[in-house]
């Protein structure tokens, strides 16, 4: 894993972390897969739906575990496939039993099954609740810098706007509004949903996002392996070019060698 400079490490709930890419692991057509992947993408945060993959609730089954140990990296459960409060809270709760009560999880409330847009008064009260009961909560939302800021106000450690509909590929819709959110923000903010490819990760980074989180994007390529190489190198080129500050744009040319002084 590359090095990187303490003072520019992604830091979630206190605790640094080495690579701004978050990935997921699911998707994969099998558990190599899913471990050779990971290993390429070189994130330090592999989040888990737990309604749909086995971490141990199942115990005569292959566990996601055995191939993305908690020894190597930090598990992030999610509670993809809820679509409402109650269920998310218990998910997690599940979730905090089956892993040793650990408190990092992604709360995501869907509204329904075939845009899987957030439902946020249900995301809402749930983030509510679970940061009461103690846990270090990143939640997906809606692109909306006023119920991104009511759950900053809550407690989540981290926001998690969508830049197009989950799985859907369509890259980032509407930079300004994820630019409104970054502004304002003093927790991370990492792009959750939409990425189709490494460009759309860059320009994520370069609009100053502190993370980008994916699955489909890495698991549903035509080579999983190499498009999470590909992943990893574009967060990194985002993130430089971010912290080195584009030109700014403008109507008219600029040459890039000076006129004065010409030799003839």
């Amino acid at each position: 894993m590359s090095d990187k400079q303490p003072s520019d490490q992604l830091i979630i709930a206190g605790k640094p972390y080495r690579s701004r890419l978050l990935v997921g692991s699911g998707k994969y057509k099998d558990l190599d897969e899913t471990r050779r992947a990971t290993e390429a993408s070189e994130a330090d945060i592999i989040t888990v739906a737990i309604r749909r993959v086995n971490i141990g609730q199942d115990p005569n089954a292959p566990s996601l575990l055995d191939v993305v140990p908690p020894s190597k990296y930090t598990i992030l459960p999610n509670t993809a496939g809820c679509y409402n409060a109650e269920d998310a809270i218990y998910t997690l709760q599940l979730a905090r039993e089956l892993l040793n009560g650990h408190k990092l999880v992604k709360l995501e409330v869907l509204g329904d099954e075939k845009t899987l847009f957030p439902n946020m008064p249900e995301t809402l009260k749930a983030a509510e609740v679970l940061v009461k009961d103690g846990f270090d909560v990143m939640v997906y939302c809606s692109d909306d810098p006023i119920q991104a800021r009511m759950l900053e106000d809550i407690g989540c450690c981290a926001i998690m706007p969508l830049a197009s509909l989950i799985g859907s590929g369509m890259g980032i819709l509407n930079p300004w509004n994820l630019s409104l959110i970054i502004e304002q923000s003093k927790v991370p903010v990492l792009v959750d949903a939409g990425v189709g490819t490494a460009s759309d990760a860059a320009i994520a980074m370069e609009l100053g996002c502190d993370g980008v989180l994916m699955n489909t994007a890495i698991a549903g390529a035509k080579d999983p392996v190499r498009m999470a190489r590909a992943m990893k190198l574009a967060i990194e080129a985002g993130r430089e070019a971010f912290l080195a500050g584009r030109i700014a744009r403008k109507f008219a040319a600029s040459p890039s060698s000076p006129m004065a002084g010409r030799i003839a």
